[in-house]
């Protein structure tokens, strides 16, 4: 374990906080933060995408095995730790996850490295939420919430809450309606219980049009064979076909990259 092909394993450490990184590519950067239960080699074949557009591909390892197998016992034996953890806020509202400041940090040494405009940030699953609280920074100019699932939605409460405090929620807010060309991209399931549809209305109150919503239809006979189960946009719910509804949101994400990213390119 502690391996994947393609990639470079480097360290960074920030506050007190040294974690293992993953790297591939050239180019400007994107943070890809990896969903339960880690690094899969489904989270790997996603950064391979952002290397082949032109960018480097940055994968912090924030929890599980390196490379992960994506298995029920495994995302149980990630999660268990992370759910105690004081880095991640899983059930408290108002709340920013710690272990974004540490993210921010690394985002801006890749950006310093890697050059560009600015860095990109792809969230998904239990760190979807991270890419919103990290556009604080002026650099993030290209965030990505695939499935956000945090704080987990148990309550109305949480099904609304965005995993941010009020004050980082107040600078997203002005970083929106003060920079023109500035959007977040949030992607999900229509029956996905984990990124439930009042997060992503609560986005479209707070953010406006600077907020794109990608919600892909599981509901029950849906027309793509979507399973009611579907959760992970950019990985394992993925179909890789031209014409299919994920494979259209994965372009839109790499897009998305492309258009902020690589403008000098």
């Amino acid at each position: 374990m502690g391996e994947l092909d393609g990639y470079t394993k480097t360290t960074f450490t920030s506050s007190g906080k040294t974690r293992d990184v993953y790297r591939a590519g050239t180019g400007p950067a994107v943070i890809v933060i990896a969903e339960m239960p880690g690094i899969t080699e489904e989270v790997a074949a996603f950064g391979q995408r952002v290397v082949a557009i032109g960018c480097t591909a940055v994968l912090p390892h924030l929890f599980g095995e390196v490379p992960e197998a994506a298995t029920p016992v495994s995302t149980l034996k990630s999660l268990g730790p992370a759910c105690v953890s004081r880095e991640f806020t899983c059930w408290a509202t108002g709340k920013t996850s710690p272990v974004t400041v540490w993210l921010r940090a690394l985002a801006a040494d890749a950006h310093a490295e890697c050059g560009g405009p600015g860095v990109g940030v792809v969230g998904m699953c239990f760190t979807g939420g991270f890419a919103l609280a990290m556009m604080v920074d002026d650099i993030v100019l290209a965030p990505v919430l695939s499935q956000p699932s945090l704080p987990f939605a148990v309550s109305k409460k949480q099904k609304r809450d965005l995993g941010i405090s009020d004050a980082d929620l107040a600078r997203v807010k002005h970083r929106c309606e003060t920079e023109d060309d500035l959007c977040v991209l949030g992607l999900r399931f229509t029956g996905d219980p984990m990124a439930p549809g009042e997060r992503f209305a609560r986005l479209r109150e707070e953010l406006g049009d600077k907020f794109i919503s990608v919600e892909l239809d599981s509901s029950a006979g849906n027309p793509h064979d979507h399973p009611k189960g579907a959760h992970s946009v950019l990985t394992h719910h993925l179909q890789d076909r031209e014409g299919t509804p994920t494979r259209d949101a994965l372009d839109q994400v790499l897009n998305l990259f492309r258009r902020k990213l690589l403008v000098d390119a």
